[in-house]
């Protein structure tokens, strides 16, 4: 099956579009999975998590999973799988004091090997100014070669824009 990226900036689309893409595919019999990396840490972020879910319906199974991203990958038993998103995962691997490479190299090949389609939604975060912080700067430069080593793997890249998808690979 196929290996799907889609990115774009803040409020580009990009979860919603996944949405679409992995109903599009839906099998009669199989379940969506929706695998979410957020963790609700404050009240805002429980917010924007309760406006995804209302957004997901009832008819995708939510597996919360902030780290072990390669491990929800393999264990998740669906037609479609829609991960949101791997920059707020890579957040929670560099909080978390993770070994990042090794996480990264874990959830490629996981996605790789997927035998359904898997939608990966991540955030360009390079195409603003420089960050003024060194975690920020670090973040934004291990978040770009990230969505490079997602690209290289997907069979389709898409940029959404305005919400709409231009797809690049």
């Amino acid at each position: 099956m196929a290996l799907v990226l889609v990115g774009g900036g803040a409020r580009s689309g990009k979860s919603r579009w996944a949405l679409e893409r992995a109903r599009r595919t839906w099998r009669s019999g199989g379940r969506l999975i929706y695998i979410a990396t957020a963790q609700a840490l404050d009240d805002e972020m429980r917010d924007r998590i309760a406006h995804h879910r209302s957004e997901r319906g009832a008819e995708f199974v939510t597996v919360e999973e902030p780290l072990e991203l390669a491990d929800a990958i393999r264990s998740a038993a669906g037609s479609a799988i829609v991960v949101d998103c791997l920059t707020l995962w890579l957040s929670n691997l560099m909080l978390g004091a993770r070994d990042i490479d090794a996480a990264m190299s874990a959830a490629v090949a996981a996605a790789g090997e997927s035998p359904v389609e898997l939608i990966l939604v991540t955030n360009e975060v390079g195409c603003g100014i420089v960050p003024e912080n060194a975690l920020a700067r670090e973040f934004r430069d291990r978040a770009g070669a990230m969505n490079q080593r997602f690209a290289e793997a997907a069979n389709e890249v898409y940029w959404m824009v305005f919400g709409q998808p231009l797809r690049v690979k």
